[in-house]
């Protein structure tokens, strides 16, 4: 179980919350190190209504569980009103600043991208199939996406996870999400862990492109890599996506290939022709097949992104990202 930490000693390891790494889903997180010189990523939760509930279902749930592909929590601080969460600190930071950074010493080449989608896709399944209530992560973005020394990726920020029995369907915790991959079933109330196949799917295709779901910097043909991908897909021409500041990338061309063909299997718009993440990974061990006969039609990503933007509130801060929260949506509470 994760160690319990003192408010006091936290606030020290960080300097008095002094070295910010970012914002998170539900809070600041601070590089700190502990007594013991272990260097630490402190989430501080703040400014939510139920933080109280949604800390304890984290802890109780995060702390029990261990893989090599999931960033571990190693601790937690419940005093007064403070709630912290302790966790492993990831040296290399998120996966999109290796993917959409142009500088050639940031870009990976073509094994350093395949491993991580194989980190990716072993640490979901585990979310997904081994776990003792199996979890869905519902929020899976390259920002969610950690790298340590090695590179070794690892699935973040569980706190808008559902906790699902296994013998059960329904959603019981907080719903949330993130516009571009969010997979079309989030605007009825069946939500599966196919919704975090669809994200992997669009996923792979930003790690293999080096370009964002969406990026309205581009031309507006250009701007959403989905319809992007199923133009080049229609036409045949899907190896033009590849990211361009990376010729070993080009030079991997058939492994490419069947890597956007997993994407465009993990991408399919009916969530029952999508594979599990366990089956994904049997594909990308080379024990599977994908499927044959896949449906292009999936790049509905601007009409949903169009559907959820709430009435009166700033759609380009949504489209930018924002995680929605239960309120922002007309589907399952």
């Amino acid at each position: 179980m994760p160690t319990r930490f003192l408010y006091d000693d936290l606030k020290s390891a960080t300097n008095d919350f002094n070295n910010k790494l970012g914002e998170g889903g539900f809070g600041s997180i601070f590089q700190g190190m502990l007594s013991d010189g272990t260097q630490v990523a402190m989430k501080r939760l703040v400014g939510f209504s139920q933080i109280k509930k949604s800390f304890l279902a984290e802890v109780q749930t995060i702390g029990s569980i261990h893989h090599v592909n999931l960033v571990r929590l190693i601790g937690f601080c419940a005093e007064n009103s403070n709630r912290l969460l302790v966790y492993e600190y990831m040296s290399k930071a998120s996966l999109d600043k290796w993917i959409f950074k142009r500088h050639q010493e940031l870009t990976l080449g073509w094994e350093s991208r395949r491993k991580i989608i194989v980190d990716i896709a072993k640490g979901l399944a585990y979310l997904h199939e081994e776990c003792r209530q199996k979890i869905y992560h519902l929020d899976i973005k390259p920002q969610n996406i950690l790298l340590d020394d090695n590179f070794v990726a690892k699935v973040s920020n569980f706190g808008l996870a559902k906790l699902i029995d296994k013998d059960e369907s329904k959603v019981v915790a907080t719903l949330g999400g993130t516009p571009g991959y969010m997979a079309p079933e989030w605007l009825s109330s069946i939500i599966t862990e196919k919704v975090d196949v669809y994200s992997f799917g669009a996923v792979v295709l930003e790690i293999l492109c080096g370009q964002k779901i969406l990026d309205r910097s581009l031309p507006e043909e250009e701007m959403h890599l989905l319809g992007l991908f199923q133009r080049k897909g229609e036409e045949r021409q899907l190896l033009d996506m590849v990211d361009e500041y990376n010729g070993d990338m080009k030079s991997h061309g058939a492994e490419v290939s069947e890597m956007m063909k997993l994407a465009l299997w993990c991408l399919q718009s009916d969530y029952k022709r999508r594979p599990s993440m366990t089956v994904v990974v049997q594909v990308l061990e080379g024990f599977v097949i994908v499927e044959d006969d896949l449906d292009l039609n999936f790049a509905n990503a601007p009409a949903i992104i169009k559907i959820i933007a709430p009435t009166g509130e700033d759609t380009d801060a949504i489209l930018d990202g924002t995680t929605l929260l239960a309120s922002h949506l007309s589907g399952p509470r």
